[in-house]
Formats: C-alpha cells, structure tokens, sequence
C-alpha cells in the first residue's frame, strides 16, 4: 500500500505540474495574442493620428496663406480668421434639401502622365471639367492642351511656371508670366482663356505684389478667377488614400449649390487618378451636376476687390 500511495501521490504531483504548465501556455499564449492586438491597434491609431496631424498641418498651410480678405477702399487687406474654411461662409450657396447642386472638378498643375488618365476617366463617364494648367512645350503636354480642349473641358491658367517668386516677384513680372501661358495656350488650341486660377489661391501670403494690383490686372483683360471651396486634400506633400481624397469630397459637396473642387493632376497625383472613377459615380448617384466652368459658373473667390 505504502509503494501504490506513492505512485498515487507521485501521479497526483505530475498531474499537478501538467495543469500548472497547460496554464502558463494559455497564459502565455493569450499575452501573445494580446500583444499582437495591442500593437496592432496602436499601429493604426498612430496612422490615424499622423493622417489627422497631416491635415491639421495642411489647414495651418492654408490658414497661413490664405486669410480672409476684407476689402478698405481701394486696396485689400488681410485679417487671419482662424475659424476653418472661413471663405466658405456665402449664405446664398449654401444648399437646401430641394437644389440641385452644380459640382466643378478643377485640376491644376498639370499637365503631366496623369492628365492623359484624368481625360480618359472624365470621357468614360461622360464628365465634364476644368484644368488650370501651367506653361510646357513638349510633345506631350502641347498634346494636353488640344485634347482638353478637343473633348470640351475648360482650359484655365494658373500661371506659366508656377513659381511663386517669379510670378509674384511685381505687378510687371505677373503680367509677363500672364501673357506668356495665355499665348501658349492660344496658339496651341486657338482659345483664349477666360479663366485664372493664381498659385496659392486669390488670399495667398506669399505675393510681393498687393493682390488688388493683379485682381484689377485681369479685370482688365476680361478675365475671371476661381478660387475653390472644397478641397480634396491632394495637395498635401504625404500621399492621401483614394479613399480619403473621396471622403474629403463628398463631406464638404453637401453643403453647397455651387462647389468648386480644387485637385491636381500633377505627375505625382496618382492616388488622385485612382480615386477619381469612385470619386464620379458617388457625385453622379447624389444626383449632383458635374460642370466644366463657364461663364454662367458661380464665381468662387476667397476675396474681391471693394469695386467688383
């Protein structure tokens, strides 16, 4: 009895050690699987949280270069208003349930590769739009020009090279750089652009020149500028989603009758190709309006001159 109590108690002992072991494994185990979760949660927060601090980044880029204007006499000055978007306020274009709101997609700084892509998507779904394009005279972008104008887009400027210490540089120098893409265009497609959208926006502070100057300039020869007030997003320097580019989009389409979108189809804006079919059928199933602008388009401008 004495040797079967020892082997009883011998394997009562291991049995113990078994389960004590099993037990440290699950432990061990559910530690790991929790870890992984862990890390795995903090890895998207800190994606999250670098992609709201890009656009935290990009409103101060904004806000830091283009302030809301108001107009004393003759001249402009600049008032910073740190409420976001605050040239978005114009209560006329603020949409009701019952309109149909008109939406302009707007690429500028092209063009590029994706110029070419931009035109074969807008076609596929019948769309019309509008490039704000920059001065090139190789093959492929004098290309871009005829095209754009060929499928019924509207061809804008916005500038010849798009550098702001030239074009801003004076009065005369923005004049030069002016005329410079306006001829290009012309005698490329035979338009003569209406239309100006300025490096920066209207409410820039980067410019040398007092914008009134350059305003009244264009006044003079007949033309409109266009400012935005949707943003895609895709002029920030970090590589948006698809899916974000969309999001920015529509969450901002809702609130207007008349929405101006600023995007770009600049060689490195492949994300903003890739998001722009989705982008289309989403406006298109709202039952949303998608216009190249023209004469009758509502002028969006973060500011105007006190005489306009």
């Amino acid at each position: 009895m004495d040797d079967q109590d020892a082997i009883e108690k011998k394997r009562k002992q291991i049995s113990r050690v078994h389960r004590t072991r099993n037990l440290i494994i699950f432990f061990l185990v559910v530690w790991i699987i929790f870890s992984i979760c862990a890390i795995a949660f903090l890895g998207y927060s800190v994606h999250h949280l670098n992609g709201e601090i890009e656009k935290l980044n990009e409103t101060i880029r904004y806000m830091s270069s283009h302030g809301t204007a108001t107009s004393s006499g003759d001249a402009l000055t600049y008032d910073y208003d740190l409420k976001l978007n605050s040239y978005q306020t114009d209560e006329d274009n603020l949409a009701g349930e019952d309109d149909v709101r008109k939406v302009y997609l707007t690429f500028d700084d092209g063009p590029s590769k994706n110029t070419d892509k931009i035109l074969d998507i807008l076609d596929d779904y019948s769309v019309k739009a509008t490039f704000f394009v920059n001065g090139r005279t190789d093959k492929h972008s004098l290309k871009m020009y005829k095209r754009i104008v060929n499928e019924g887009h509207t061809i804008g400027m916005h500038s010849y090279t798009h550098k702001y210490s030239d074009v801003y540089a004076s009065e005369k120098a923005f004049e030069k750089d002016f005329f410079r893409i306006r001829n290009l265009i012309y005698d490329t497609t035979g338009v003569k652009s209406m239309y100006y959208r300025f490096p920066g926006g209207s409410s820039n502070k980067v410019s040398n020149t007092n914008m009134s100057d350059l305003i009244r300039f264009l006044d003079k020869e007949h033309v409109e500028y266009f400012d935005w007030n949707v943003m895609s997003g895709d002029a920030t320097s970090n590589e948006l989603k698809s899916s974000e580019i969309i999001e920015n989009v529509m969450s901002d389409v809702v609130k207007y009758k008349t929405s101006v979108v600023l995007m770009h189809d600049a060689a490195n804006k492949d994300t903003t190709v890739a998001a722009l079919p989705e982008l289309i059928q989403k406006l298109q199933k709202e039952g949303d309006l998608l216009l190249p602008i023209d004469q009758d388009t509502k002028l969006i401008q973060h500011v105007t001159l006190s005489n306009k």
